[in-house]
């Protein structure tokens, strides 16, 4: 048996009673046979087909109040009787004529009745819920279907044909054919993160969030890494944001859930229960890999938990995987892509997925945008932690070197690398921060850095208020250069105003000494002291694994030729392996890149920071991620808008070591200030 489904007014047969089950409890063998999908109404071409189909859909379901009341109809296949006409309609029927309808002109009538002004209301909130619910999709709201169709307007659907300025092709310039079907694979719903009678939803909640409906017993942290997971099931196969998934997992969320009913101590930590994805250079001494992204190191084995790690879990936190990145925290090739690594392939960017979303620290930033995970941990050696948060929307700290520990993190230079959140706010920002941060006796930097960490931790600087006073300086050249008409530069100069409406201090057309030499990795010395320092810190995190198929750099350019076409040599090369090989220590050459980098950052950023007493520099995204890089000095990025393709830029506040407190009121004001973040569209 068959049976086609439509709506009312487009069927051979059709039941519709307004209170038929609007969606379907299960899917059992009735659906099999029957052909039905959720949300239709049968259409057959006999009564009794129908009845069948509509036995089968109409039922109770959690999901659709409406459904409570109106489930007592059911069982309606016993009224298939050919002989139920008497005392109703001719063989025996008894016909009332000439009856009416009070107002019937009127109810007929969607204007004069007002059903066309309810149903105008209706269809807007009810669209905008729906489109809500979606887990991934080009639009959430009927203002963004509206901006698609103007968008879009000269595409003309025909069969099997869409028009393209009078051309008849498969599909438009706008799309390829891979690309509508990855649209609508992204777009089907789901309503997995909805978890309770209460309606909470775990796409783009917030740490707060979490921890209130942990609180409320409207979700457990066994429920929220089970969504988790199906997330990353169902999306990663197409962004590759996440290399592995932590088989304990779901063992860890349910020690939280008991620690939590048990009302243990820990409990009380706003991370506890709440999974969090590290950046695959992050060790953890657990079932998890740390291979930062190469076959080089599968199944090596750490003699710990890196530092930061240590901290989560003693949090409470739940290590839910490994995240992608640039392979080697894109110090292999000069020539792969940003987001690529040979285990965790191509990184894609979730708003436009044709554009980078750069790196190195790509996976974490991916992740944390796509609602793979609400929070994430990236490292940074120049730009890897801000540049990928600048290109997917989300929020990133870099903090102060040494700040953060470096312990048991796959190391590209101790002197710049640093280790920070990477979430999709401010605010859960700053609690990751505050769980990270602190000494750690296997990294001697954070002895000194610890000074900079305020009594009370850095939560209390979370006021949207804070930006009143603040001294904000601006460098045009080289960093706003873009023409006045552009929307980028528009942005920015709405943002410069939005600053001075609550309160901030503006300093215009400032300059950095010698800025081009510090934007430039070879003029600067950056690079040959990262070339040495590379070298000298693998071999010795190499050196220190308990299990590892390379001891050095130098097993691992073997490894990697050994293996190329695993690694892609022949597509991406290693040239930066082979240039840091080649380097012997910290020589005469490597001391005098050093002291050169240290004269440009005291020099340039250093004493225009303390010349016009600024509280912070403010850029686009990572233009200047050499900046605060070379002088171990922080950074947070926000998102800023979205270009006319709809790829993200966000907007970056530096300022000197140890004044995270500061860039916190500023970002975070900021961010309550415009609150641009939407969640990720897929667009090709």
């Amino acid at each position: 048996m068959k049976v086609k489904l439509g709506h009312i007014g487009h069927s051979v047969l059709s039941i519709s009673p307004r209170w038929a089950s609007r969606s379907v409890k299960s899917i059992s063998s009735n659906f099999e046979k029957l052909h039905l999908y959720p949300r239709d109404m049968p259409i057959t071409k006999t009564v009794s087909d129908d009845v069948y189909a509509l036995d089968a859909i109409a039922s109770f379901d959690y999901n659709d109040k409406a459904t409570k009341d109106a489930s007592k109809f059911s069982n309606n296949k016993q009224f298939l009787n050919a002989y139920r006409l008497k005392g109703k309609r001719q063989e025996g029927a008894i016909l009332i004529d000439h009856l009416e309808i009070a107002n019937i002109d009127v109810i007929l009538n969607v204007t004069l009745s007002r059903e066309a002004m309810a149903l105008l209301v209706e269809f807007k909130l009810s669209l905008n819920a729906y489109l809500k619910d979606l887990v991934v999709s080009p639009v959430w709201s009927l203002a963004d279907v509206i901006q698609l169709n103007i968008k879009f307007s000269n595409v003309v659907t025909g069969q099997h044909t869409m028009a393209t300025n009078g051309n008849s092709s498969l599909i438009n310039s706008h799309f390829s054919i891979s690309s509508v079907l990855l649209i609508l694979l992204a777009i089907s719903p789901s309503g997995s993160h909805i978890i309770t009678g209460y309606g909470f939803s775990i796409r783009e909640a917030t740490i707060d969030d979490l921890q209130l409906a942990f609180k409320q017993n409207q979700l457990t942290s066994r429920q929220l890494v089970e969504f988790y997971i199906g997330e990353i099931r169902k999306l990663n196969p197409v962004l590759h944001g996440v290399i592995e998934v932590n088989p304990d997992a779901l063992y860890e969320a349910d020690k939280a859930d008991h620690e939590r009913n048990a009302k243990a101590p820990r409990s009380l930590s706003g991370l506890h229960g709440i999974p969090v994805l590290v950046k695959d250079t992050i060790g953890t001494k657990d079932k998890l890999n740390t291979t930062a992204g190469s076959f080089a190191l599968l199944g090596s084995v750490v003699p710990r938990d890196a530092g930061v790690v240590t901290k989560l879990r003693n949090a409470g936190a739940i290590i839910l995987g490994k995240a992608s990145l640039s392979e080697w925290a894109n110090f292999r090739s000069l020539a792969a892509p940003s987001g690529f690594s040979a285990r965790g392939a191509q990184g894609k960017n979730p708003y436009v997925l044709s554009v980078t979303p750069c790196g190195s620290s790509s996976g974490p930033a991916i992740s944390a945008a796509a609602n793979l995970v609400a929070v994430a941990l990236g490292t940074e050696t120049d730009g890897s932690i801000l540049c990928p948060a600048s290109f997917n929307s989300v929020v990133s700290i870099k903090p102060t070197v040494g700040l953060t520990s470096r312990a048991g993190v796959i190391p590209v230079s101790p002197r710049q690398d640093t280790i920070g959140p990477i979430t999709r706010t401010v605010s859960d920002a700053v609690h990751v921060l505050d769980t990270i941060a602190g000494f750690d006796y296997n990294d001697k930097a954070t002895k000194s850095a610890s000074k900079y960490i305020p009594r009370g931790g850095y939560k209390q600087f979370l006021n949207a208020y804070r930006l009143k006073g603040k001294r904000l300086g601006i460098v045009r050249n080289p960093f706003f250069t873009s023409g006045t008409g552009s929307l980028h530069a528009k942005a920015f100069e709405h943002h410069f105003q939005t600053l001075r409406q609550e309160g901030a201090i503006l300093i215009d057309h400032l300059e950095i000494a010698n800025i081009d030499v510090i934007l430039d990795v070879t003029l600067s010395g950056e690079a040959t002291a990262l070339l040495a320092e590379f070298k000298l810190s693998l071999n010795a995190y190499l050196k220190d694994l308990l299990i590892s198929p390379v001891r050095s750099l130098a097993d691992v350019i073997a490894f990697d030729n050994k293996f190329s076409d695993l690694e892609k040599i022949k597509e991406y090369g290693q040239a930066i392996f082979l240039a840091s090989q080649a380097t012997n220590g910290i020589g005469n050459n490597e001391k005098a890149a050093l002291l050169n980098l240290k004269n440009l950052s005291r020099d340039g950023f250093e004493k225009l920071m303390r010349k016009y007493r600024l509280d912070a520099l403010v850029t686009p995204g990572p233009d200047a991620a050499p900046v605060l890089a070379i002088g171990g000095f922080p950074g947070i990025n926000v998102p800023a808008g979205y270009d006319n393709n709809g790829v993200p830029f966000g907007i970056t506040f530096g300022g000197l070591k140890g004044s995270e407190p500061t860039l916190i009121e500023i970002a975070y004001g900021f961010e309550q200030a415009t609150k641009i973040r939407k969640p990720p569209s897929f667009k090709p």
